[in-house]
């Protein structure tokens, strides 16, 4: 059951990347970013009013979301920090590189997890991860060759170096969330890391964005952004609770997660008529080959 919920949450987090490219083309980045967080804090108020006004109503079920502490609350402010750090890595990134460009390489993510665990959990590698490691990394190593036929140097264009950096904090976030996965309730996760990002984003977006939001470009709220939120929450959502259940693997999950790449690769090949499609999706299928033997080397 929690294999096929890493099915499903790939299959979101592949559209939610979709409307998330539509919402910043000719798009301000920061409030893009802002709008869609204030859009999920309120998709998951009506839970939390719920859980505390009415908890009769959903007390014992998967959208009940429970009270918690102090110590708590700070370790899931941490967490908002990281994400957001990613998404804010990733929006740029996204704004100016072609899809099928991005998307491959951030879903590289699972194995910079794998080998954060290897380092911090002390967590070994067996002979089909391995081959699933090599077979990734030079699949990377491939784009970025791939890329300067576009002008898009791994080692002079910041928006790719922006789109590794997203993928790096990432991966500290998959960690991260193993780590809370163990200890507390995935939906006060959720929903508490989801209201902090709103008030963070908010400061970022006074602080940075609104005195200069004549000098660049101009924020146009679309229907899109929306739909990031909803996509985002649903994916979100599944990967929690998935994680919940008895048996299932982060290692896995993440991996089964980023194959919602293929949504996004289609979506920039067939119709945004993105460049070099020919190569790059040779080299996607290796990426998609390393994730498989990862799967396999995790089962």
């Amino acid at each position: 059951m929690w294999l096929i919920l890493g099915f499903v949450s790939a299959f979101f987090l592949g559209t939610y990347d979709i409307f998330k490219k539509i919402s910043l083309q000719n798009n301000a980045v920061i409030p893009v970013l802002f709008a869609s967080v204030v859009v999920s804090s309120f998709l998951l108020i009506p839970f939390l009013a719920l859980s505390h006004l009415a908890p009769q109503c959903i007390a014992g079920s998967i959208f009940y979301v429970p009270s918690v502490n102090l110590q708590t609350h700070i370790y899931i402010i941490i967490k908002a920090f990281i994400v957001l750090s990613s998404w804010l890595f990733a929006y740029f990134a996204v704004k100016h590189l072609p899809i099928t460009v991005a998307s491959p390489i951030k879903a590289t993510q699972p194995i910079w997890t794998v080998f954060g665990a290897m380092i911090i959990f002390g967590e070994q590698l067996n002979l089909y991860q391995a081959i699933g490691v090599g077979v990734t990394l030079f699949s990377f190593f491939l784009f970025s060759i791939a890329g300067k036929k576009d002008n898009m140097s791994f080692r002079t264009n910041k928006w790719v170096v922006f789109i590794v950096l997203a993928t790096l904090t990432g991966a500290v976030s998959g960690l991260y969330d193993k780590y809370l996965m163990k200890q507390y309730d995935h939906m006060a996760v959720q929903v508490y890391y989801t209201f902090y990002q709103a008030i963070i984003m908010g400061v970022i977006t006074l602080l940075l964005w609104y005195p200069k939001r004549k000098e660049g470009t101009p924020f146009q709220f679309r229907w899109s952004i929306v739909f990031i939120s909803l996509f985002l929450v649903t994916a979100d959502f599944v990967y929690f609770y998935g994680l919940t259940l008895p048996g299932s693997m982060i290692s896995i999950m993440s991996t089964v997660r980023r194959a919602g790449v293929i949504i996004p690769f289609l979506y920039g090949a067939i119709i945004m008529k993105d460049s070099n499609l020919k190569i790059r999706i040779l080299y996607l299928l290796e990426v998609l080959v390393g994730m498989f033997f990862l799967y396999l080397g995790s089962k």
